[in-house]
């Protein structure tokens, strides 16, 4: 079971190219049991996914973010509105927790359902659902900000100068979050850091996009850019508010990186319980990475201590609680 589960989610290998490895090596499985040992394990992960969602809605601050997903059996047709949501801690944790969320939509029910409860800080895209939740602070993200002066550069040539002095601007926030990074900055030293430097920064790059906004087509790339980052203001500046906050969510984007390279291969889940499934372990491997464990080893753990286990409290079984004995022979 290890094998196929660190394949398909470690290492993007869709089940049938597996029968196919497992053929070779004279073992005859078929891809249908093979995808229902996959449900049967997530289920059985299920209990400590749950215990990982509240030690992470106790968290300070929390990044978010999703992709799409087809599901063919979803009870009906399959739905284009089929997302994979991702939610984790903050890089400045000790104790990072990533959490995959299946959702047969993409509304503010499908957000408010895992949040529930939580209070602080939400580091997100522009998407407006993640506005209005009760307890959530929404914070920008400045590279999805960025992305956007990129495509104005490549797309329209007669107003690089524009997107070239939007671009300076922000690579100016990023210099200082590398030289606070680089120093191994506290929060609260970052906080310092960012109230002397980048409020100044901020104030210029305000100014000069209510001058410039004034000047452009609005349905233009720049003109889109510029627009986006006004929405935004005031979440894309709420960073400066925390330094346990990173300046953008590109940590989440890149906890979403393996599922996406995964789709490539296995196009879709079908049913909703594969999907469901995926959502667990996918969960199981990112925390793993996240935490500088070996999932392979984490899954050959979990696997034997949940055989007969209560599920009363399973804190002990957190990947950061964890004293993985490699020695399994």
């Amino acid at each position: 079971m290890i094998a196929y589960v660190t394949g398909k989610y470690c290492d993007a290998l869709p089940l049938y190219r597996q029968v196919d490895i497992f053929e070779r090596g004279g073992l005859s499985v078929s891809r249908g049991t093979l995808a229902n040992w996959c449900i049967k394990a997530g289920l059985i992960i299920k209990p400590l996914i749950e215990a990982m969602q509240c030690h992470l809605l106790a968290e300070h601050s929390l990044c978010a973010d999703k992709t799409r997903i087809q599901v063919l059996d979803e009870g009906g047709n399959p739905s284009s509105q089929s997302n994979m949501w991702v939610y984790r801690s903050h890089e400045v944790s000790l104790q990072p927790v990533v959490i995959y969320d299946y959702q047969a939509g993409r509304s503010r029910a499908c957000a408010e359902e895992f949040l529930a409860g939580y209070q602080g800080y939400l580091q997100c895209d522009g998407y407006s659902v993640y506005n209005g939740i009760e307890g959530i602070t929404p914070v920008g993200c400045w590279a999805h900000a960025r992305r956007k002066y990129d495509e104005a550069l490549k797309a329209e040539s007669k107003n690089k100068g524009r997107a070239h002095k939007a671009i300076s601007f922000i690579s100016q926030l990023y210099k200082i979050e590398s030289q606070a990074r680089n120093k191994n900055l506290s929060p609260q030293a970052r906080y310092q850091l960012r109230q002397e430097k980048v409020i100044p920064i901020l104030i210029q790059f305000k100014q000069w996009l209510d001058e410039a906004c004034d000047k452009v087509l609005k349905g233009s790339y720049i003109g889109r850019a510029i627009h986006y980052n006004l929405n935004q203001w005031h979440k894309l500046s709420r960073y400066v508010d925390d330094g346990h906050l990173g300046i953008d969510n590109n940590i989440t984007e890149r906890d979403i990186r393996p599922f996406t390279t995964g789709r490539k291969n296995w196009l879709f889940s079908k049913s909703v319980n594969d999907a469901q499934a995926s959502a667990t372990l996918y969960s199981i491997v990112m925390t793993c990475r996240a935490n500088d464990i070996n999932p392979y080893y984490y899954f050959l753990h979990l696997f034997k201590a949940l055989t007969n286990r209560q599920y009363d409290d399973l804190t002990d079984l957190m990947p950061w609680n964890e004293q993985l004995d490699f020695d399994y022979s």
